[in-house]
């Protein structure tokens, strides 16, 4: 098989298409043959400095959509031939790979390939924001960082099946009309920091109930700026930057929270819980991920460098 590895962290250029010996399941895993693979900047931050279980050499991947190729043993509740996801398995960038048992869920008859590898890391990641980071209500304001790419496209259209007012920001005017189509109510056009003046005019002075920044370092400050009064900074953009701050640093009494990644669906009972909510939007007809890309495997290199260029919105997928 061939798969996208890397030998050192670095730049796209550090990515290899490598043949490699098709891997074997072991006790409670499952091989999988690869449908699409998601590209988030998760993959990005891995390959440029790595991380926990990202340690080169690796393949690349955390997210995708197959089909069950092989059962290792004790596995008794999948079949050869089914269509499964995964969230947050390292070596997704592979025509096969390995995944526990425990890590996969069933992707239901009416939800394409494409869809579910498009839906599961950033679908649950928006899930857990909308819902445990800061639970979204009627007479919610939330401000949705990157509204056109892949989370805040979903962000915003579950912040809106709640019944939630959204203001999104977009760096790039080209990007608005997106926004806009998930059902952004206020669209701004903002690069950096210094919104937080227009959030506070929409708002008449009060400030947002919650931020979802994934912008990085050069939004920190504008995004607690824009909150109100115990308001809630959910920030999860670590790999586009970690700030440093102290305690009194803190404008209005807010709220700050870093929603880890493992913290999204802790259990396996509560990734088929969360998968599911998801998958029965999709079919509802009220959560629609936005492919935008798709690039074969093999040039996943020119994936990252499109990603990278901020150029993109929605999704990019590869496929074998």
């Amino acid at each position: 098989m061939y798969a996208i590895r890397i030998e050192e962290h670095g730049g796209p250029e550090v990515m290899r298409w490598t043949k490699l010996p098709a891997p074997s399941p072991g006790p409670g895993e499952v091989l999988v043959r690869l449908a699409a693979a998601g590209v988030n900047f998760m993959d990005v931050g891995a390959r440029r400095q790595g991380g926990p279980g990202w340690a080169a050499p690796a393949i690349l991947g955390a997210e995708g959509a197959g089909y069950v190729a092989a059962l290792g043993e004790g596995v008794t509740e999948l079949s050869a031939g089914d269509r499964v996801a995964w969230f947050y398995h390292p070596g997704s960038y592979a025509e096969f790979l390995t995944v526990p048992a425990h890590s996969l869920v069933r992707v239901p008859e009416g939800v394409p390939d494409e869809t579910a590898a498009a839906l599961l890391l950033q679908g649950l990641t928006a899930n857990h924001l909308s819902t445990e980071t800061y639970p979204l209500g009627p007479d919610d304001t939330a401000v949705v960082h990157a509204a056109a790419g892949g989370v805040g496209l979903l962000l915003t259209q579950l912040a809106k099946a709640r019944g939630a007012r959204v203001i999104g920001l977009v760096s790039r005017e080209d990007k608005a009309p997106a926004a806009r189509q998930a059902g952004a109510d206020h669209v701004l056009v903002h690069s950096g920091a210094g919104f937080e003046e227009r959030v506070r005019e929409l708002t008449a002075g009060r400030g947002a109930d919650v931020v979802y920044d994934g912008g990085g370092t050069d939004t920190f400050r504008s995004s607690q700026l824009a909150l109100r009064p115990h308001g809630v900074h959910a920030y999860y953009g670590p790999f586009m930057g970690v700030p440093t701050l102290r305690p009194t640093d803190l404008p209005n009494s807010i709220h700050l929270t870093y929603p880890v990644v493992h913290h999204h669906v802790p259990t396996h009972e509560a990734l088929v819980r969360r998968t599911g909510e998801l998958f029965d939007l999709v079919q509802a007809g009220l959560l629609t991920p936005r492919v935008t890309g798709r690039y074969p495997l093999a040039e996943a290199a020119r994936a990252h460098t499109d990603l990278e260029s901020r150029a993109t919105t929605g999704k990019l997928l590869l496929l074998p």
